[in-house]
């Protein structure tokens, strides 16, 4: 089984989203994942969701989803001796991952510093919205507000819509998958210097790096995007949205390679005789009558049709669908981008996503349901070192 980070242990501060999700990457590939939380109440994401049963317990799809493999364990952060219970667990860790606004590690005793001193070898990973300086460092924010705010959504939708969010959390699970990146490249660095390594990942810096090229462009030639609708960045008119007879196929035929597979994929060699369309840039000036010409022979068969074809003929082109139809597509079962998991009292499974990439042909799939509010709590606190009086002691004074 691929486990590379196999007896490392992380602590894990981290609550919703984006921080959840960078250290159930940990867990996948093997780390042992410690999940810190609040006596009686717990993650957020514990509750809510489609099914109030879960809701009841704690163990809500959202929260499901991205914590499986982990432990939990219960502390009250704001006690001293809740505080005395981190700094043994952290003693012992290798990776401390928190995404409190910044300053409030710091004010509980957790920041980098006081760690740090603790355990010099510590790869200590903060996920923010906006990093730990500069002047809005010190701002809350969720995965839409910061959607508002990168220029995403002035991107998104068609001309004259309106700013549009993108559909998914992107830029959380994006931020989480940067964290995890970064957290494993530190314990590189960590191996070949010794030192620990403080990490900085913030929400709005990941969100511009996933819109490069555009940033890119603005910077150095003042280009500004403006929204694009379904119409593909290469500004090709053999490229975008294309109306079928049943539905949109989306389309990228945009080198002259390209070009000409699609014409003879779909029966028009004519288009490729024809001195509008000739070369990239006669078709760039005619984009108007090329596009015509297309739409009109795209409404002639289905969206499934034309997809199949276009593959047949290495045309990149897929028919737009829904949730629901991709993930019963063959291919994603194929390639096993999530496992049912069973959860106590659910008499149905519940599908948590996997690594996302497979080794040696393999997936590397969640092994361990998530686990109950505190259910870790006992083992974990022994292994550190308290007599299980005192473990008993704790729990009745609300510290654990």
């Amino acid at each position: 089984m691929f486990q590379p980070l196999e007896g490392i242990r992380v602590i894990d501060l981290s609550q919703v989203l984006a921080g959840p999700f960078a250290t159930y990457q940990l867990a996948l590939m093997g780390a042992e994942v410690i999940k810190i939380e609040k006596p009686g109440e717990g993650d957020w994401t514990r509750r809510g969701g489609p099914i109030p049963e879960l809701s009841a317990r704690g163990m809500a799809l959202g929260y499901v989803a991205h914590n499986c493999d982990k432990k939990s364990v219960t502390v009250d952060l704001k006690s001293p001796e809740g505080l005395e219970i981190m700094r043994r667990l952290v003693a012992s860790a290798d990776v401390f991952v928190e995404n409190f606004k910044p300053g409030v590690a710091e004010r509980l005793g957790l920041g980098w510093a006081a760690l740090s001193a603790i355990n010099p070898r510590l790869v200590y990973c903060s996920i923010s919205a906006f990093g730990q300086d500069g002047p809005m460092k010190g701002r809350p924010a969720y995965d839409h507000v910061v959607q508002g705010m990168c220029g995403i959504m002035l991107t998104t939708g068609k001309p004259g819509d309106g700013p549009v969010k993108v559909g998914a959390p992107y830029i959380d699970y994006a931020t989480g998958m940067n964290a995890a990146m970064a957290v494993m490249a530190a314990l590189r660095q960590v191996e070949r210097s010794g030192a620990g390594v403080q990490i900085d990942v913030a929400m709005l810096d990941t969100a511009l790096i996933l819109m490069s090229s555009l940033v890119s462009q603005h910077l150095t030639t003042g280009w500004q995007p403006v929204q694009n609708g379904n119409e593909a960045w290469s500004a090709s008119p053999s490229s975008g949205a294309f109306e079928t007879a049943d539905g949109t196929l989306m389309l990228a035929a945009n080198h002259d390679r390209q070009f000409e597979s699609l014409c003879r994929a779909i029966g028009r060699d004519d288009i490729l005789e024809d001195v509008r369309w000739k070369s990239g840039t006669s078709r760039a000036e005619n984009w108007r009558s090329l596009r015509e010409t297309l739409d009109e022979t795209f409404r002639t068969r289905s969206a499934d049709a034309w997809e199949e074809l276009l593959a047949a003929a290495a045309v990149p082109a897929g028919r737009i669908r829904s949730l629901d139809e991709i993930l019963a597509h063959p291919q994603i079962a194929e390639r096993c981008l999530t496992t049912a998991m069973a959860v106590d009292g659910l008499d149905m499974p519940v599908h948590v996503p996997t690594l996302g990439f497979k080794t040696d042909g393999q997936p590397r799939t969640a092994c361990r349901s998530a686990p109950e509010l505190g259910a870790d709590t006992a083992m974990v606190l022994e292994g550190a070192g308290l007599a299980p009086a005192e473990i008993d002691r704790l729990r009745r004074a609300g510290i654990i």
